[in-house]
């Protein structure tokens, strides 16, 4: 059923609304964030091999050392600015900011002197997590005037117009609460939450939309959803535009790099996808029943890049790029890393078993049906005539292996 103090707490939420429902976005926000049960805040260990699900950080350093190679063409382009800031929302345990840093630190030792690395997270549980992580990068000495390389903020905290550089996440927008909606006599409805007598204590309802934002989204994205079959259910991700939003206020002049699972509007709202792309995520098995295990699993929608790109270029935000991650990792130099694992002189030297393990997180990487067709957005603010002729190199498509 779940944890037995939220589903508590979200019956009594559901029986003091007036018409005893709930939006799935409400819903969906209190299972994951609640700052006491929720899934993402009560502990750190959901992530990773012995979790729910793996992130590609957790394959190979190599991800985060690639990532590491755009941000600092990123930081050569702005004209090496100090300090020059990597936001990263939603850092998961640490791992991919511990390997960007260290890569940072070791090969763009001019860089790193400027870096500010600087975190956005949620989850209390996360955010100790990552502190542990990254314990080898919180003690600068304060006398010696280099920026202090990574701190902890809230958004709140972060005034308008003052980062520049690059925000970016991984695996974030995806895990964003969403409405869910139905097409119900050539009309949109929405899907609420309510209370049930039978074991499995929450169901749908269908009432009328909850906010004229769903009727803006569709024309926004150019879907005309009400011609699509009777009882037709998707979702729509509201608070990505919100998310959104928020970065194009705070950065002055930079980038916003967006790595997720989804796809372009026409392809996410395709009448033959008539369920729509929730999925939960329990102990390395996937369902779509969101009412089971509440407060234990993950859910999670795939991200309409359409929407993302459109609602950027009203807020300044130029769409610079949208590739799958295998194109853009290759672009950065995987491939090459794939093919230095085969040198002999490697063999020689170096644990055999290691080698096939790295190789094969490599591959992962860019496989096809998997991470490799992750979608990377890479948005743009303010830059200069001089600095938007600058082709960013994990933009520039490789030529793939043929093996």
């Amino acid at each position: 059923m779940g944890h037995p103090h939220l589903v508590q707490f979200i019956t009594h939420q559901i029986a003091q609304h007036p018409e005893h429902r709930v939006t799935f976005a409400q819903f969906m926000e209190w299972v994951l964030y609640h700052p006491q049960w929720g899934y993402y805040s009560s502990q750190s260990d959901r992530l990773g091999f012995q979790g729910d699900f793996v992130t590609a950080p957790q394959l190979s350093v190599d991800f985060g050392e690639l990532l590491a190679e755009q941000f600092q063409q990123m930081w050569q382009i702005l004209g090496q600015p100090v300090p020059f800031t990597l936001l990263e929302m939603g850092a998961g345990r640490g791992t991919l900011a511990r390997d960007v840093l260290q890569y940072i630190k070791q090969h763009y030792p001019a860089m790193w002197l400027g870096l500010e690395y600087v975190i956005v997270e949620r989850s209390p549980a996360l955010r100790a997590e990552q502190q542990r992580q990254l314990q080898p990068f919180l003690s600068q000495d304060p006398n010696s005037g280099m920026v202090q390389p990574v701190r902890w903020s809230t958004w709140e905290a972060i005034a308008p117009g003052t980062i520049v550089g690059c925000c970016f996440s991984n695996e974030l927008v995806d895990a964003f609460p969403v409405h869910r909606v139905i097409v119900k006599d050539n009309t949109l409805k929405e899907l609420y939450v309510t209370v049930t007598d039978a074991s499995i204590p929450f169901t749908n309802t269908i009432a009328p939309l909850s906010t004229t934002k769903l009727l803006d989204y569709f024309d926004l994205v150019g879907i005309d959803i009400t011609q699509f079959p009777e009882g037709y259910c998707t979702e729509v991700n509201l608070a990505a535009g919100d998310w959104l939003t928020t970065i194009a206020e705070r950065l002055q002049r930079g980038y916003v790099l967006t790595i997720d699972y989804g796809y372009f509007a026409d392809r996410y709202y395709s009448p033959t996808r008539c369920e729509g792309t929730l999925q939960c995520y329990y102990q390395h098995s996937h369902h779509n029943n969101p009412y089971v295990h509440v407060g234990q699993q993950d859910i999670t929608a795939h991200v309409d890049f359409t929407a993302l790109e459109r609602w950027g270029n009203r807020l300044g935000l130029v769409n610079i790029g949208n590739l799958e991650q295998a194109l853009f990792l290759m672009a950065l130099g995987l491939g090459d890393r794939i093919a230095n694992l085969a040198r002999p002189d490697i063999h020689e030297s170096a644990d055999i078993q290691a080698i096939l393990r790295r190789r094969e997180a490599l591959h992962t990487l860019v496989n096809p049906m998997g991470m490799g067709n992750f979608r990377v957005l890479i948005q743009a603010k303010a830059l200069t005539p001089q600095e938007k002729s600058q082709p960013l190199r994990g933009l520039q498509i490789p030529a793939m292996p043929t093996t």
